[in-house]
Protein backbone atom coordinates (compact mmCIF):
# COMPACT_ATOMS: atom_id res chain seq x y z
CA UNK A 1 0.00 0.00 0.00
CA UNK A 2 1.33 3.38 -0.41
CA UNK A 3 2.18 5.68 1.82
CA UNK A 4 -0.07 8.32 1.19
CA UNK A 5 -3.02 5.99 1.30
CA UNK A 6 -2.24 4.96 5.10
CA UNK A 7 -4.82 5.87 7.84
CA UNK A 8 -2.07 7.31 9.98
CA UNK A 9 -1.54 10.00 6.90
CA UNK A 10 -5.14 10.80 7.28
CA UNK A 11 -5.12 11.23 10.77
CA UNK A 12 -2.39 13.77 10.93
CA UNK A 13 -3.37 17.11 12.86
CA UNK A 14 -6.17 15.24 14.44
CA UNK A 15 -5.37 15.59 17.79
CA UNK A 16 -6.07 11.98 18.96
CA UNK A 17 -5.34 10.17 15.94
CA UNK A 18 -7.84 7.62 16.53
CA UNK A 19 -7.69 7.02 20.39
CA UNK A 20 -10.61 8.39 21.45
CA UNK A 21 -11.69 11.74 22.70
CA UNK A 22 -9.85 12.50 26.29
CA UNK A 23 -5.95 11.37 25.83
CA UNK A 24 -6.28 7.94 25.67
CA UNK A 25 -3.20 5.86 24.81
CA UNK A 26 -0.96 8.66 25.76
CA UNK A 27 1.28 7.74 28.75
CA UNK A 28 1.43 4.36 30.20
CA UNK A 29 -0.29 4.86 33.62
CA UNK A 30 -3.32 2.50 32.68
CA UNK A 31 -0.17 -0.55 31.82
CA UNK A 32 1.40 0.30 35.48
CA UNK A 33 4.76 1.60 34.04
CA UNK A 34 6.52 1.59 30.34
CA UNK A 35 8.45 -1.65 29.29
CA UNK A 36 9.55 -3.93 32.95
CA UNK A 37 9.07 -1.12 35.54
CA UNK A 38 7.28 -2.63 38.41
CA UNK A 39 8.41 -6.07 38.38
CA UNK A 40 10.21 -5.83 42.02
CA UNK A 41 7.26 -3.34 42.92
CA UNK A 42 3.35 -3.66 41.99
CA UNK A 43 4.20 -6.24 39.56
CA UNK A 44 5.98 -9.05 41.35
CA UNK A 45 2.98 -11.74 41.42
CA UNK A 46 3.03 -11.65 37.67
CA UNK A 47 7.02 -11.46 37.54
CA UNK A 48 6.44 -14.32 40.03
CA UNK A 49 4.16 -16.44 38.36
CA UNK A 50 5.11 -15.65 34.07
CA UNK A 51 9.33 -15.12 34.83
CA UNK A 52 10.74 -17.20 38.05
CA UNK A 53 13.97 -16.74 36.61
CA UNK A 54 14.08 -12.99 36.37
CA UNK A 55 15.94 -11.64 39.00
CA UNK A 56 19.58 -13.04 40.58
CA UNK A 57 22.32 -14.23 38.18
CA UNK A 58 23.22 -17.75 37.05
CA UNK A 59 24.85 -19.99 39.80
CA UNK A 60 27.34 -21.40 37.80
CA UNK A 61 28.93 -18.04 37.18
CA UNK A 62 31.81 -18.21 39.27
CA UNK A 63 32.77 -14.80 40.67
CA UNK A 64 36.99 -16.12 41.12
CA UNK A 65 37.38 -16.75 37.98
CA UNK A 66 41.31 -17.25 37.25
CA UNK A 67 41.64 -15.38 33.92
CA UNK A 68 44.58 -15.54 32.33
CA UNK A 69 45.87 -11.74 31.94
CA UNK A 70 49.46 -12.49 30.25
CA UNK A 71 50.27 -15.38 27.84
CA UNK A 72 53.83 -15.66 25.89
CA UNK A 73 54.21 -17.75 22.90
CA UNK A 74 57.15 -20.63 22.75
CA UNK A 75 58.63 -18.33 19.12
CA UNK A 76 59.19 -15.89 21.27
CA UNK A 77 61.17 -17.33 24.20
CA UNK A 78 64.58 -16.56 22.27
CA UNK A 79 63.93 -12.88 22.92
CA UNK A 80 62.91 -13.24 26.46
CA UNK A 81 65.97 -15.36 27.38
CA UNK A 82 67.95 -12.98 26.06
CA UNK A 83 66.76 -10.17 27.98
CA UNK A 84 65.69 -11.88 31.42
CA UNK A 85 67.55 -15.88 30.89
CA UNK A 86 70.09 -16.90 32.90
CA UNK A 87 72.67 -19.66 32.59
CA UNK A 88 73.43 -22.39 35.87
CA UNK A 89 76.90 -23.36 36.15
CA UNK A 90 76.00 -27.11 34.77
CA UNK A 91 74.73 -25.59 31.13
CA UNK A 92 71.40 -25.45 32.01
CA UNK A 93 68.79 -22.59 30.88
CA UNK A 94 66.27 -21.26 32.73
CA UNK A 95 63.84 -19.08 32.27
CA UNK A 96 61.64 -18.20 34.98
CA UNK A 97 58.02 -16.38 33.38
CA UNK A 98 56.46 -16.69 36.80
CA UNK A 99 58.99 -14.16 37.94
CA UNK A 100 58.26 -11.93 35.06
CA UNK A 101 54.67 -12.03 35.58
CA UNK A 102 53.25 -14.26 32.90
CA UNK A 103 50.27 -16.64 33.38
CA UNK A 104 49.99 -19.25 30.22
CA UNK A 105 53.26 -20.40 27.49
CA UNK A 106 51.17 -21.26 24.76
CA UNK A 107 52.26 -23.18 22.00
CA UNK A 108 52.83 -20.72 19.17
CA UNK A 109 55.91 -20.89 16.83
CA UNK A 110 58.75 -22.80 16.99
CA UNK A 111 61.04 -23.02 19.70
CA UNK A 112 65.37 -22.74 19.01
CA UNK A 113 66.66 -24.12 21.79
CA UNK A 114 66.10 -26.63 24.86
CA UNK A 115 64.99 -24.17 27.74
CA UNK A 116 63.55 -25.27 31.35
CA UNK A 117 60.98 -22.89 31.92
CA UNK A 118 58.96 -21.91 35.05
CA UNK A 119 55.66 -21.20 34.56
CA UNK A 120 52.48 -21.80 36.45
CA UNK A 121 50.24 -23.07 33.19
CA UNK A 122 51.23 -24.38 30.18
CA UNK A 123 49.69 -25.70 26.94
CA UNK A 124 49.08 -28.97 25.80
CA UNK A 125 51.12 -28.22 22.40
CA UNK A 126 53.94 -25.79 24.23
CA UNK A 127 54.83 -28.94 26.43
CA UNK A 128 55.29 -30.85 23.62
CA UNK A 129 57.30 -28.49 22.06
CA UNK A 130 59.80 -27.87 24.88
CA UNK A 131 60.18 -31.46 25.53
CA UNK A 132 60.57 -32.31 22.33
CA UNK A 133 63.48 -29.89 21.98
CA UNK A 134 65.36 -31.44 25.30
CA UNK A 135 64.15 -28.54 27.48
CA UNK A 136 61.62 -29.18 30.79
CA UNK A 137 58.87 -27.81 31.90
CA UNK A 138 59.31 -26.61 35.90
CA UNK A 139 54.94 -26.31 37.28
CA UNK A 140 55.27 -23.36 39.72
CA UNK A 141 52.13 -23.46 41.54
Amino acid sequence: MATRLRKSRRQRGSRYCGWGQIGQHRQAGSRGGIGGAGKHKHLWNRTIMEEPEHFGHDAFNSFNRNLVQRWLNIGDLDSVFASHGKVEKDGKVILDLSSLKYDKLLGGGRIKGAFAVKIAKISRSAKEKIESAGGEVILDE
